[in-house]
Order: C-alpha cells, then structure tokens, then sequence
C-alpha cells in the first residue's frame, strides 16, 4: 500500500479547543503516525468581526501519512468539517467550528495563499517534522 506524506492546516474560531480536539480524533481514522505541531492564536480576521463576540482562530498543523488518493482525501476533510458543524451560512457570519486545509500531498503544493500566511510559517518552523 502506497503511503502519501500530507500536511493539514487545523483551524477553529468557535468552540475552539473542542473542535480542534474533534478534528484531530477524525483524522485519525484517515491518517496515520501522525505529528501535530502546537496550537496557535491569530487575531480575527476581517470576516470573523461579522460577529459579536466571535474570538479569534486556534491554528495546528499535522504532518502525517495517509494510503488515500488526494482526491479522497479532500473529500474525507470535507466530511470532517460538515459532521463537526461546518456550514456555509455559518462561514457566512463568520464562525467557523473548523477548517481543514490540505497544504501539502506528497511533493504537491495545495492552498498556495496559505503558505505565505505568518501563521502558517510560524507553525513550519515549530513542527517536529524535518522535512516540510
């Protein structure tokens, strides 16, 4: 079975520490020996001020392996998000229960505005994983 190195960008304006611990427990079921950097805190961003009181985003990015095709895989992180409360009118307002963003599969770049985001430099370098 060929094994695929990914990397997933976790985020979560709403519930933020359960949904983030969600996302991880579903990844589970679709990746293996997986390496999570730690969490950090970016302020809110333009759309999530739609909302009173909205806080601002707990980011995480995991390194792992998966034996899925990328095509499966996108799907499979769009499963996570609906079945942990994600919805589109619910982006619309700007909360967000979690976002998961395939940055990387393989040696294929994915979400290329992501990778020049502070946070998501930030995260590479505190990541455990030497090869990123």
């Amino acid at each position: 079975m060929l094994m695929h190195r990914v990397i997933i960008a976790l985020a979560s304006n709403h519930h933020r520490h359960q949904h983030l611990q969600q996302a991880r427990q579903a990844l589970r079921q679709v990746l293996s020996h997986e390496a999570y950097t730690p969490v950090v805190g970016t302020p809110d961003a333009a759309a999530t001020k739609l909302v009173t009181g909205t806080k601002s985003y707990l980011n995480q990015l995991v390194v792992a392996f998966t034996t899925l095709p990328v095509d499966e895989l996108c799907q499979q992180l769009k499963q996570i998000e609906v079945s942990l409360g994600r919805t589109s009118e619910m982006r619309q307002r700007g909360i967000v229960p979690i976002d998961l963003d395939l940055l990387r599969y393989d040696q294929e770049r994915h979400h290329l505005p992501d990778w020049h985001r502070p946070y998501t430099k930030q995260l590479l370098t505190l990541s455990t994983s030497s090869e990123l």
